[in-house]
């Protein structure tokens, strides 16, 4: 079961419908009380509480949610959507990136070779692969595992769930950009069916390093983009609590991907999204990948690499934004009004009345006129 301690500022109204659930079924349990009718209204309007909480969610809201901490990961998903994973290790060169699992394991009716990016549950896990988030020799193990696969004849699933590739000095020497751009060319001429799922986090060219296919996915609260958040508010505002505004402003949501055609179909999440019910998630995502792994793999495969070409040289919509709306999104936050200091009104004067002096005017004269005496 999925812990329930951890919940989201716009989550908290739920779990306070919820402790109170558990509270009248404890009441019903030792006070010999039928309180069913109570539970089952409640939980009715529990569910409804949640599907209008999720239907509603905004950018921010969905980064949230791909970032919760007890959303499923790459090694979930071994468990719920895949059977008989042998995990392949190394990339014959440097190092096994552990926030890159790689191996062999079976999916609907196909035999696979899956790629996932894995941020780690215990602190250890996060410690030893860098909360998911790679280095050169990670995206390197993946392209020698893709070319296997190509060498089986198997297609290939990658997971993408990771802030962006790791940025330390060591990653940079190894080179990772490099290492990224190779994945990038070898993914889209590999002579087997790829199929793409964002899982959780898409950050950058961290996630497009194991990013290139025939079919892309995205989990229903999923985010994939160029930059975080904080990231882009920190460079255009130089102010990262301003990243509510950014997340906006990006279109980093599936919604958003699907209508700029950037991703082919959006996964439905459980209710209250994958966190809450993962082993539901686990079975919708192995449905998905089978029908999709049953249309790719019917396809000749010179027809499905065309096909791939004409998919990547066709990414690339906009909207022209008009003057108003960009000074709008990059203009400053407008200063904070100065509170005015309250004073009562003078009272109205007389006509033919000189205006009365100050009254530290007025003492200072009386001081004048004792001096001159």
């Amino acid at each position: 079961m999925p812990d329930q301690s951890f919940n989201l500022d716009f989550e908290k109204p739920l779990e306070e419908i919820r402790r109170r659930i558990e509270e009248l079924r404890q009441a019903a349990q030792h006070g010999q009380v039928d309180l069913h009718a109570e539970i089952e209204a409640m939980e009715q309007q529990q569910q409804s509480m949640v599907r209008r909480a999720y239907a509603n969610l905004t950018p921010w809201q969905e980064v949230l949610v791909a970032r919760h901490p007890m959303r499923p990961q790459t090694r979930d998903y071994l468990r719920t959507t895949f059977r008989n994973f042998v995990e392949l290790h190394g990339d014959r060169a440097f190092a096994d990136d552990h926030a890159i699992v790689t191996g062999f394991a079976e999916v609907g009716a196909h035999r696979v070779l899956l790629v996932g990016e894995h941020k780690g549950r215990t602190v250890e896990e996060r410690r030893v692969g860098f909360a998911g988030c790679p280095h050169p020799e990670g995206y390197r193990k993946a392209l020698h595992k893709m070319d296997l696969a190509e060498k089986f004849g198997l297609p290939v699933v990658t997971l993408i769930d990771t802030k962006g590739a790791y940025p330390g000095t060591g990653g940079e020497e190894r080179g990772v950009g490099p290492a990224i751009a190779a994945n990038l060319r070898r993914m889209s001429r590999l002579r087997v069916p790829v199929v793409i799922v964002v899982i959780g986090e898409g950050g950058s060219g961290g996630a497009l390093g194991i990013g290139i296919g025939d079919r892309v996915y995205m989990l229903q609260h999923a985010y994939y983009s160029v930059i975080s958040p904080e990231g882009c508010a920190a460079i255009l505002w130089r102010d990262a609590s301003r990243a509510p505004e950014a997340a906006a402003a990006m279109c980093i949501a599936s919604r958003d991907l699907k209508r700029f055609e950037l991703i082919d179909e959006i996964i439905t999440e459980p209710v209250g999204g994958a966190h809450k019910d993962p082993e539901a998630m686990g079975r919708i995502l192995g449905e998905v990948l089978a029908r999709a792994l049953d249309e790719l793999c019917a396809v000749p495969i010179d027809d499905l690499l065309a096909r791939r070409y004409e998919r990547l040289r066709a990414i690339g919509q906009w909207e022209e934004a008009t003057e108003d709306r960009l000074r709008e999104v990059l203009s400053p936050p407008p200063e904070p009004a100065a509170e005015e200091e309250s004073a009562e009104p003078a009272p109205p004067e007389k006509e033919g009345e000189q205006p009365s002096e100050p009254e530290a005017d007025t003492e200072l004269e009386h001081e004048r006129e004792r001096a001159e005496d």
